[in-house]
């Protein structure tokens, strides 16, 4: 019940934080994706089922909030976090190199999935463009505030697992 009760104030500050303080520190109307940071923590750290839901619940809040279609983006970070929760057996906490990586592919993928399905779909073939002036911007964005945010949710994970 304490690990509910946590991750669901995890995810509300982080989604509260990414859409108005991070909202004001935009660097060329760019963001840092918060959700898949914890879609992507939570899912190698505590397996396939646990980033799924966190992935479902993050993507949740991103489609009621800026989503077109609901249920988009929820499916998207569903399956990142599903994916990411693969490599739960490669974890470990003192190794900062693989949640980094994994970060980055995610954002990658999800920066990659979204522009095929919002944008290539409708007509828009201009994927040089959008990769360099979105996706990798928000790419290396995300990783910068990696470096600080991930320590945290490390930390709260192994405290939780502690009390477990």
């Amino acid at each position: 019940m304490r690990r509910k009760i946590l991750l669901t104030i995890t995810i509300l500050v982080c989604f509260v934080l990414q859409c108005t303080v991070f909202r004001s520190l935009a660097f060329g109307g760019i963001i840092p994706n918060l959700m898949i940071i914890l879609t992507s923590s939570f899912g190698f750290m505590r397996g396939e089922r646990e980033g799924l839901i966190i992935g479902f619940i993050c993507g949740l809040l991103c489609d009621i909030l800026h989503g077109d279609i609901l249920g988009f983006y929820a499916l998207v970070l569903m399956y990142i976090g599903f994916i990411n929760g693969k490599f739960c057996r490669l974890f470990y906490p003192e190794d900062i190199k693989l949640p980094i990586a994994l970060i980055v592919v995610s954002d990658l993928t999800y920066g990659i999935i979204c522009y095929t399905l919002q944008f290539l779909l409708r007509g828009k073939f201009d994927f040089p463009y959008y990769f360099t002036k979105v996706i990798l911007p928000e790419a290396v964005y995300t990783i910068i505030v990696t470096i600080f945010i991930y320590p945290v949710v490390l930390k709260m994970n192994s405290w939780l697992e502690s009390k477990e």
